[in-house]
This record gives structure tokens, sequence and C-alpha cells, in this order.
């Protein structure tokens, strides 16, 4: 009986399994398989006009907001409007009750009247008495008194017809009209309650101006030069933009710079008007503002995620025509939003490697897709082969 050694079984194991590897490592053709190509998102360097933005969160204001309150005691007898109506200058608001007002005006008016006749008479006495002092029939004192009764009289003939205009203005003032044009708010007193003249506690309602409307926001104080230079040049733009969805509300412009950076924040405030036709803007909303300040020409745009950073600097995985890879140095002169303006390294139409590049190495095969994943040709195109 032949005996075959432990050893032996072993290593004829791992020769068997290095040769079925290397087996496996050839194609059907006898050659060794191609590395795979690595799949990466694709992007195209752009050529274009990039404006500078400087972005910011930003609270809408009215431009004028009005507490309306009664300026003389009395009691509500009518309303005249239904909260949240749109007003205008001089609408009826609130109706007091008129008879107390009516009344005063009426004593007034008696007392003027009064006073009239007594200054008629009195003038009429001045008349006479100058005649006889004239003629020497009655005593200096006693025309002087007739002539001071008569200048008295006058005077409070102008008394009480001011007395009549205060009484006429206290009964306009039972009906509250609107100041400003604008949207009513919430009515906080009714119809039976007692209101007090300029009462510094309650109003009876606010209206608030919507159309036009302001943005107040604030920016840093390392924007302030851009931000004057764009406005003695008459470019400064500013774009209202709706926090939750983006969406872009209304285009303003730029009318306040504060006269001050706030020391503690590095921040100043600026103020943009918008025209709010449609009331899209409402006052205590907050909205993201852009404050356009200049345009970079021609600029060289990729985004921003192309862009990695190393010891040497930026550098950006470009596509070259056969589907392989190179590593470039570029220069980044700014960031806009998701973009990065490049100003040496990369030209307008190459492709750069977007998404994937940590599998990357200079040289390696890419499929090429874009952020759809759709597959594009080395120069961008959509419906590019695998290599």
């Amino acid at each position: 009986m032949t005996y075959l050694n432990p050893c032996w079984k072993i290593s004829a194991a791992l020769v068997a399994a290095v040769g079925c590897l290397a087996g496996c490592s050839r194609s059907a053709g006898g050659g060794v398989a191609a590395t795979p190509a690595v799949p990466v998102q694709v992007a195209v360097a752009v050529q274009g006009d990039v404006p500078r933005v400087i972005e910011s969160i930003g609270n809408v204001q009215s431009i004028r907001s009005v507490a309306i309150k009664s300026q003389v005691d009395g009691i509500i007898a009518e309303i005249h409007f239904r909260e949240g109506d749109e007003v205008k200058v001089g609408d009826l608001l609130v109706a007091l009750d008129r008879r107390p007002f009516e009344n005063s005006l009426r004593i007034a008016r008696a007392d003027l009247a009064n006073a009239r006749a007594e200054a008629t008479q009195a003038a009429a006495d001045a008349d006479r008495y100058t005649h006889l002092d004239q003629t020497s029939a009655i005593s200096k004192e006693q025309f002087a008194q007739v002539l001071t009764k008569a200048e008295t009289t006058k005077a409070q003939v102008l008394a009480k017809e001011a007395a009549v205009a205060n009484a006429e203005l206290q009964l306009g003032y039972a009906e509250i009209r609107a100041p400003i044009a604008g949207r009513t708010g919430q009515l906080v007193l009714h119809e039976g309650a007692l209101v007090k003249a300029n009462d510094v506690s309650q109003s009876i309602l606010t209206i608030n101006q919507l159309a036009p409307i302001s943005v107040a926001y604030a920016v840093p104080e390392t924007t302030l030069a851009a931000i004057r230079a764009a406005l003695t040049a008459h470019r400064a733009t500013v774009s209202v933009i709706e926090q939750a969805s983006d969406r872009p509300l209304a285009d303003g412009t730029l009318e306040f710079v504060d006269n001050a950076v706030d020391p503690t924040t590095g921040t100043i405030t600026l103020k943009a008007v918008v025209a709010n036709a449609d009331h899209a803007l409402w006052p205590g909303q907050f909205v993201h503002v852009h404050t356009q300040v200049d345009v970079d020409h021609g600029a060289i745009s990729i985004p921003s995620s192309a862009v990695q950073t190393s010891q040497n600097g930026s550098q950006v995985y470009v596509v070259k025509p056969d589907h392989s890879v190179e590593l470039r140095d570029v220069k980044v002169t700014r960031t806009a939003g998701d973009l990065s303006l490049i100003a040496e390294g990369v030209h307008a139409g190459e492709t750069v490697v977007s998404d994937g590049q940590l599998r990357l190495v200079p040289g390696a095969k890419v499929v090429a897709h874009t952020i759809a994943g759709t597959p594009v040709d080395a120069a961008g195109a959509p419906g590019g082969a695998a290599p």
C-alpha cells in the first residue's frame, strides 16, 4: 500500500488554486482583463456672466404702520369695516356716539351768539358816548369804562368763535377715519365699548401699508465697500426669495444703508423697497435676500463639488476624450452659490468630475454620468458609450 504525504496534498491544493485564479484572470482570447472603469458624475465648465451676490436673511416691514386711537372720550356706535379690509386714506372706520359732541357744539354756538349781541350793544354804546365825550357831557372815567367794555366784548366774541371751532373739531373726531392706505388688522374694541382719548395702553386697530413695502436685512461689514460702490454706480439690485421653497417673490430697490456698523455683530443694516402690488410679501415675514453688487463677465464656472483641496492648493479631475482623467491644479477666484469661478486650469467646454473623486487616480478610466444618471461622452454630451 502506498501512503501520500499530507504536506504534499496541501501543496497540490495551493497549486490548483493559483492555477484557477490565473485562468480566471485571462479573457477568452488569452489576454489579461482590463481594470474596470470608475463610475463618476461629471459637469461641463461653462463660460458666462456670473453676478456677484450677497446673501442675507431679511424681515419684511411696513413702511408705514399706524395704531388707530380715539382723540376724544366716547362710546363706539358703529364699525364701518371688517377685519382685514383694504382701506384708502379718509375711509370711515369707526363712528362714536355723536350726541354729546353735538350738544357741546350747540352750547358753544349759543354762547357765541350771546357774546356777539353783547359786543354789538357795547359798540353802539361806545359810538354814543364818543359823541357825548366830544361835547363834554360825560366824565372821562365813564367814557373810558364804555370803551373798555366794547373792547372786552370783542375779545369775548373771538373766544366764543374759537370755542365753536373746537366743538366742531371734537364732533369731527367722533368719526375715526383711515390716516393711511393699507390693510386693517384685528379689531380690539367693538360697538358699545368706551374709548379714551389717546389711550396709551390700547388702540382700536392697526393699519399696515402693504404696497410698497420694505425688507430690512443685515450684511457683513466687509461687503460695505462693494455695496456703496454699487449704489454709486446705480447697479445695486435686490431679489427677495421665499425661505421655504426658494421661490422668487419680488425684486426691489436698495434705498437705505444704516449710518453705523453694529459693533456687537459686525454687520450693517440695509433696507430695500419692493412694490409688492400682488401682496406677495407680508409684514413680519422672514425671507432670503440676494443683493447683486456686480457681475463677472465671461467667467468660467464649475460645480464647487468638483474642486478638491490638497497641500498644493485646489485641484480638479478633468475627463479627457479617451475617458481617462487628468488631475489639474486650478485657481479659484470665488464661489457663487454652488459654483466655483475658475481663473486658471480649466477651459470652457471641458468636462470635470463633480462626484466620485475618492476612487480616482490620474490616468484612471471613468464612466461618466450626469447627476440624473444619463451617460455622457468625454465632452459632456448625453449618450456617450462607456469605454
